[in-house]
């Protein structure tokens, strides 16, 4: 055990639990504790699976491509009681799970939703795919605007992969986030446009306080990622600019060769959505995706239909 769990293990150190996905629990070490800013992230009750391990020690291999400025680095992978357990340096923040349920205002959306795609552009120019994107692997600072990812245990340093068809159940990943191309049940590969989607779901749910799809089974919701149209924020919920409402679907887009290509491109386009928004409380309709320029080819990935 190391020294810095030893201290987070010891009673003058207190823990704060911001999720437990049933396989892992992530927790914050508590404000006024006596150990640096922590995050924790260690095997839920029982005996450790095999994913849970391996999701912790893909997390500690990507460290070396992580950045203090947009992540949450892994520090140490250490052992606890003989349980694996992850540290990771706390960035601050809030993380982004605790803040919805209820639509944002645009001015505070506009503003993370432009730190979360640098965050996210950032972790593309390093060559990574996060494959997890979702508000409890987001942290944020809505004052500033700032973003720091987390959740780095199924990231892939592949450009490009395919996911066969695997039963519901099993699919690695949440759900309510997945692109349709990471369901398996689409003839197209995983690439940095599936985190791209997983964000469109993530700013939807921000801008009107629900998920675009829901499903009351794993079938249910790969339905609706990969055969169900989204209703547009702006005729979800009024005043939302239509500029705003397109940039979310136009992330929301089945085929991955319709959303936006990258992260910089849904930058550029938030950032004027933005200024316009405190120039005068509006956005103006303009064209999308004029600066949405991929820095390598992307190849159309295969046929559009799912997979029978």
């Amino acid at each position: 055990m190391s020294a810095r769990l030893a201290l987070i293990d010891s009673s003058l150190v207190s823990l704060e639990v911001l999720w437990d996905d049933g396989e892992l629990v992530l927790s914050r070490v508590a404000a006024g504790s006596a150990c640096r800013p922590t995050l924790v992230l260690a095997p839920s009750a029982g005996e450790p699976g095999l994913s849970a391990i391996e999701r912790l020690e893909h997390a500690y291999r990507v460290r070396g491509d992580l950045d203090a400025a947009w992540a949450a680095r892994p520090l140490e992978l250490t052992t606890s009681n003989g349980r694996p357990t992850l540290l990771m340096e706390d960035p601050g923040g809030t993380l982004l799970a605790k803040l919805l349920g209820r639509p944002w205002e645009i001015e505070p959306f506009l503003t993370v939703a432009m730190g979360l795609a640098s965050a996210l552009r950032r972790l593309h120019e390093r060559g990574l795919v996060h494959k997890d994107l979702k508000p409890a692997n987001i942290f944020t600072d809505v004052a500033t605007g700032r973003v720091w990812l987390a959740g780095f245990g199924r990231t892939s340093r592949l450009p490009r992969e395919r996911r066969a068809p695997e039963p519901p159940s099993v699919i690695a990943g949440t759900l309510a986030y997945m692109a349709p191309e990471q369901t398996g049940r689409m003839n197209r590969s995983i690439d940095s446009r599936s985190d791209l989607y997983s964000c469109g779901v993530t700013l939807y749910e921000m801008l009107t306080g629900a998920v675009p799809f829901t499903g009351s089974t794993p079938m249910e919701w790969i339905h609706g990622h990969i055969a169900r149209a989204p209703t547009p924020p702006a005729e979800r919920l009024s005043g939302i600019p239509d500029s705003v409402s397109a940039i979310v679907m136009a992330l929301l887009a089945k085929n991955s060769e319709d959303r936006y290509q990258t992260a910089a491109g849904l930058e550029a386009d938030l950032g004027r959505c933005l200024a316009e928004w405190r120039a005068g409380r509006a956005v103006t309709l303009f064209r999308l995706r004029a600066r949405d320029v991929p820095d390598r080819l992307l190849i159309p990935s295969g046929s559009t239909g799912a997979r029978p």
